[in-house]
């Protein structure tokens, strides 16, 4: 692990903002421009040419993916024997963000934006693989980025792979190593069913899950059937993809919420 104040290259390490199986994410200050930057900085006892393939497709990945929902790479390079992904520095993660009362407008808010990243992923034949709340960093109050390419694979028809992604959010058929773009797609219904209900469904997915009947509150049915269909078990039963999810939901947006909602 990385110390505080500790120097790679041009960055000045701040802190540790989190650290997974794969690799470890710091707040940094990049001395030169002057900017502080968030460092994605692969564990090394990984660093192989197998795990440093996935990190240098991530780079590659985010560079083809220009989106305003979605978190540009600065740059990507081997530093002081490491290497190491440099990105903007946001201020939460959705994952955190939920930890707090969030109000249902700007749940609708974050629902356009969320979809609006991974149907331009999609639009270039890119599975994410990783949908998560924590995969998207919070700018500001209004502003979600999705991050995190580094388990994404290129949709070819019906991709064969090794099962990847995070427990409790991915679908069933990318567990078994065959993710698709529908695997998107039910990974972003269940984002969105815990950002409304407040908890997140577990297998068997069996309808209603948990706080159902919260979500019904927020929600008119419109909009609690589209994260319904989203989250169906079999892939051939959810959108197409999350192109064909985004313009569903644009078409309800204007009546997703119950009246005495709208009112206040």
């Amino acid at each position: 692990m990385l110390r505080a104040r500790q120097k790679i290259g041009k960055y000045r390490i701040e802190k540790r903002l989190a650290n997974g199986p794969l690799a470890a994410v710091y707040r940094a200050y990049d001395t030169v421009q002057g900017i502080k930057v968030a460092l994605k900085i692969p564990h090394r006892r990984i660093m192989d040419e197998y795990f440093l393939g996935d990190f240098r497709k991530e780079a590659r990945l985010s560079a083809k993916l220009e989106h305003p929902n979605i978190l540009p790479v600065l740059n990507a390079d081997f530093v002081g024997g490491y290497f190491v992904i440099s990105m903007p520095l946001g201020d939460e993660t959705l994952g955190a963000r939920l930890t707090r009362r969030i109000s249902t407008a700007k749940a609708l808010d974050f629902t356009t934006q969320i979809l609006d990243a991974v149907a331009h992923a999609h639009s270039k034949r890119i599975i994410h693989c990783d949908i998560k709340p924590e995969n998207f960093i919070l700018f500001g109050s209004d502003l979600i980025r999705l991050t995190d390419f580094g388990f994404a694979k290129l949709a070819r028809g019906r991709l064969e792979a090794s099962g990847s992604g995070t427990i409790g959010y991915v679908a069933p058929e990318q567990a078994m190593g065959r993710p698709m773009l529908q695997s998107d797609v039910f990974s972003m219904g269940l984002v969105l069913y815990r950002m409304f209900s407040g908890a997140l469904p577990r297998w068997p997915y069996e309808w209603p899950p948990a706080n159902h009947q919260r979500l019904r509150q927020k929600l008119r049915p419109v909009m609690v059937d589209l994260i319904r269909r989203a989250i169906q078990v079999r892939p051939a039963h959810r959108f197409r993809d999350a192109i064909h999810m985004r313009n569903a939901f644009q078409r309800i947006r204007h009546r997703a919420l119950q009246p005495r909602r709208l009112a206040g």
